[in-house]
Order: structure tokens, then sequence, then C-alpha cells
């Protein structure tokens, strides 16, 4: 299969930092809570995600036509790889992880909604495992266990025990949909990282955000009807949705494909728990942007941990970036 390659020295760069990339892109996506907050007074989720989705694929339609000969590529599993990253992780992941978070805070337990979201990488390394034949090395399980143990650290830095009283008491289906928003934004990771053995990066963001599209304008309509269109202001896209839509969406996406095309599925999912980390930081931010929380100094010493475990998988991934790429879909061992 085609693979994105780097002649340049820039793309050597990207290539070698690219574990150091995808959490740069994850904590991108942390950003929207600036813009977001501005919003959500009188526009749903699902409203704010269908307006955004269609400036993006408004700005990657001209990107799709040009490079529409990689698409021969992809292959029915490929196809499926993608409609399912459109469909899941792009589409029903939010919806379902904004479903979770409402009905915890209908019985005041947000933190079975924040655990049971923190098993997404345990999920994408098995998917990875699974589809991709990748293996790790033994050293990799206690990288993992400080990574978790430092996003642990800063979700849950003003009660630690707050999961276990949340769990004790926890609802089923605050359970069950922060479990199945986790399933699908791992097999997001794991499925991206399998079509871009096919086609570019560039490819890929537009096919995301490009098939998402018509159906999250199907939801929309169904939950709330043609009237859920009107309630957009013009203040709402300049700056806020626009704002959404290029820098923790057309940006953020961009670089991580393009950095997850050098990135084991497994490493990159660890990388992307900057993203909690990020969006704790940003709710200390004062109001209208944040929430005015206090900065605890165990949350610092967690964001400690997991930027030393980033660091560390991007030197001993790079250790092995030079090996032959002879396998089509199975990735180098770290």
């Amino acid at each position: 299969m085609a693979r994105t390659k780097s002649g340049s020295a820039g793309g050597i760069s990207i290539d070698r930092f690219s574990v150091v990339l995808v959490a740069v892109a994850a904590t991108l996506w942390a950003s929207d809570a600036y813009f977001r907050n501005q919003l959500v007074s009188h526009l749903t989720p699902t409203q704010i995600v269908v307006a955004e989705d269609a400036l993006i694929t408004l700005f990657l339609l001209p990107v799709l036509v040009r490079s529409a000969h990689e698409l021969r590529h992809l292959g029915w599993r490929g196809w499926l790889a993608v409609g399912i990253i459109a469909a899941g992780a792009q589409s029903l992941a939010t919806i379902l992880f904004t479903a979770s978070f409402q009905q915890a805070a209908t019985y005041q337990v947000f933190a079975e909604t924040f655990v049971l979201q923190q098993t997404q990488p345990l999920i994408a390394i098995v998917l990875a495992w699974i589809i991709l034949g990748e293996r790790r090395r033994a050293w990799f399980w206690p990288a993992l266990l400080v990574a978790m143990v430092g996003v642990y650290l800063v979700v849950f830095a003003q009660d630690p025990t707050a999961p276990v009283s949340a769990l004790q008491k926890g609802r089923l289906e605050v359970g069950l949909l922060a479990l199945g928003a986790a399933i699908l934004w791992a097999s997001g990771t794991v499925l991206g990282r399998f079509a871009l053995g096919s086609i570019s990066f560039w490819s890929m963001t537009s096919l995301r955000f490009t098939l998402a599209l018509p159906l999250l304008v199907v939801i929309v309509l169904v939950q709330y009807g043609v009237g859920a269109f009107s309630h957009y202001r013009f203040s709402d896209f300049v700056p806020n949705l626009l704002a959404i839509a290029l820098v923790p969406g057309l940006l953020a996406l961009l670089l991580y494909y393009r950095a997850l095309a050098r990135t084991p599925a497994s490493l990159a999912t660890i990388a992307e728990m900057a993203y909690p980390v990020a969006a704790t930081f940003i709710a200390s931010a004062p109001p209208p942007w944040g929430f005015n929380q206090p900065i605890y100094g165990v949350q610092l010493v967690g964001t400690a941990l997991l930027i030393g475990v980033i660091i560390l998988l991007n030197l001993t991934k790079e250790k092995v970036a030079e090996a032959p790429a002879a396998a089509t879909m199975t990735l180098a061992e770290s």
C-alpha cells in the first residue's frame, strides 16, 4: 500500500517528533473550550459540531477534489475504516460523551464519565494489537501506567477518591455512554492509522469531515427539526465557530493525521491523553473562557509525568524509525 513519504527537511522533522506532535494536536483539541463556552447558551452540542464540520468541509473540498486519485488506493477495508471514523469518532462519539456528561450532571456522578473515558488508551492498544498487529515491548506497560496516573492526578486533583464513590453510586447509563464514546474514539485512532497506509493525511482529514457532515445534518434534523438551523447568529460564526473550525478542528486534525502517519497507534493513544490535561488547565481560565477552577500542585506533578512519558515514547520510537517498512499494515515494534 502507498505510504505518505517525507522528502523534505520539514517532513523529516515532523516524523522525528511525531509522538510529541500528536500530543500537541490533542492539546489544540482542548482549545475549543475557549470558543465553545460562548455558544452553549443558545446552541446544543450537536448544532455546534455540525456547523464546525460544515465549515471545515467547505475549506477541504478543493483538497478532496485534487486528491481524488488517491481514493482508489483505499479498497473496501480502507473505506470501511474511514466510514467508521466519520460516523463514529467524528459524529456519534461526541454525542455519546455529551449525553453521558448531561446524565452525570443530573445524578452528580461526573467522575464516572471521566474515569470510564480513561479506558480509551487501553481499548486503542487492544485494537491496535488486533487490527494492526502492533506489539509493544515490556517497558511500554509501566510507561502507560505512569501516563494514566499522571492524567488521574490532573483530572481528580481535588478529590482523588471521587471515581470510587462515583462508581459505587454510579448510573449504568452514564457509564455505558462514556464507554461507548471511548470505544469509538479509540477505534478512530487505530482505523485512522490503518487508512493512512493508503492515503495522505490531507485526504484522511478531508474524508473524516466530509463523510460525517450528512450524518450530522440528519441527527440535527431528527433531534430538533428544520428549525434547529434557524438558531445560528452571524456572531456565532465570527469569531467563535470559525475559530473552532480552524484551530481545534482543521489545524489540529491535519497535524494529528500527519503525525499519526509515522506513529504506532498504541503510542499515539497515550499522546492523546494530553487532551484531558489541557482541558483541565483551560477550565482554570476566568469566565467566560473557563470556569475559574483552581490549579493544584499535584496537577503540575501529573502533567510532568505525562510529558515525561510522551518524550520517552518519542525517543524510543525514533530508534526504530529507520527500520524497513516492508509490512503493509504492521507497524515497527518499539
